[in-house]
């Protein structure tokens, strides 16, 4: 039902979120906390504390107040657990995030850079359109495993408490998981607890990945080589899974040079270039997104189905 809510109306503009509330938070502890005179080790025992404590609040929070309105009206309770479980989501999100990238193609170089500088870290101000299709297929590919798997992954195990406190992580990793001078140490135990938090959801992703590219006529098999072979190439023990795959299922090469904040970092090559890369993979890249949100929710309703028939 969460995934139905985000599939329909996405984070309205104006509609309280989660996700601000936590930023605000870590904000507010990073303003205050991060500072160099503490030394590496002073910097990773606060990183560490607020690597637990927003994620432990967060969930914490979200249990007692579904508990508390269960104690009023189940019905309540549940609509709440689900509306909750909808803002860890991201798959209406993600889509029309990259539809707006690829229309933006189309009113000139700058618009599109200014649309994909909306979902990407990296500099875009001199992207050319090839690396603006690549920042929007790449970042597609990796929020695939953070927007839509694994939020449902945890709400499955441990209901809209669980996936809110994957949420945590995850903002907590977009928010101070760098490793530039100021967050390297600070930064660190967020880091790496969205790296475990997303380890097994990104292997899961790979066979939804498979279903869909099969569904969509893309390059399955193709994709699958690809992500054995170049997977552990990237930086990153989870993102790596689905860019390759990816990759491997358009046709196309992604990784390269990128800047963050005018430093050049150079990400490994995945795939190999068959063709350039053209806007329509974009498309390609939000058919796949939305291949996997449908399969998942195929997948729980199978399930629910089963359990409910079992329990007659």
């Amino acid at each position: 039902m969460a995934l139905g809510v985000d599939a329909l109306v996405g984070d309205p503009q104006g509609w309280p979120h989660p996700v601000t509330l936590m930023g605000r938070a870590i904000g507010a502890y990073d303003r205050r906390t991060n500072r160099d005179a503490l030394g590496p080790g002073g910097l990773r025992i606060r990183g560490m504390l607020l690597a637990i404590g927003i994620p432990l609040m967060a969930g914490g929070a979200t249990w007692i107040l579904i508990w508390g309105l269960g104690r009023v009206w189940s019905p309540l309770a549940l609509a709440t657990a689900i509306w909750i479980t909808s803002t860890t989501v991201a798959w209406k999100g993600l889509g029309d995030a990259g539809l707006e990238v690829y229309h933006a193609l189309t009113q000139g170089l700058p618009t599109a850079r200014r649309a994909v500088g909306q979902i990407v870290g990296r500099d875009t101000d001199h992207l050319s359109e090839k690396d603006v299709i690549r920042a929007a297929v790449e970042t597609l590919a990796e929020n695939i495993v953070d927007g839509i798997v694994a939020p449902i992954v945890y709400a499955v195990v441990g209901g809209a408490a669980l996936a809110i406190a994957y949420r945590a992580v995850n903002t907590l990793d977009s928010m101070v998981g760098y490793r530039d001078a100021r967050y390297r140490d600070f930064g660190w135990a967020s880091a790496r607890l969205d790296d475990v938090m997303n380890f097994i959801p990104a292997r899961l992703t790979v066979a939804l990945l498979w279903v869909g590219m099969a569904i969509l006529r893309l390059a399955p098999r193709q994709a699958w080589r690809t992500m054995r072979r170049d997977a552990r190439r990237h930086p990153s023990p989870n993102a790596g899974i689905p860019e390759a795959m990816m990759a491997g299922g358009l046709g196309v090469r992604l990784g390269g040079l990128n800047y963050y904040g005018g430093v050049p970092s150079h990400r490994a090559e995945l795939g190999d270039a068959t063709r350039p890369l053209e806007p329509e993979d974009i498309l390609r890249a939000v058919r796949v997104v939305h291949w996997t949100g449908v399969i998942i929710g195929l997948v729980l309703v199978a399930v629910g189905v089963c359990l409910w028939s079992a329990a007659q």
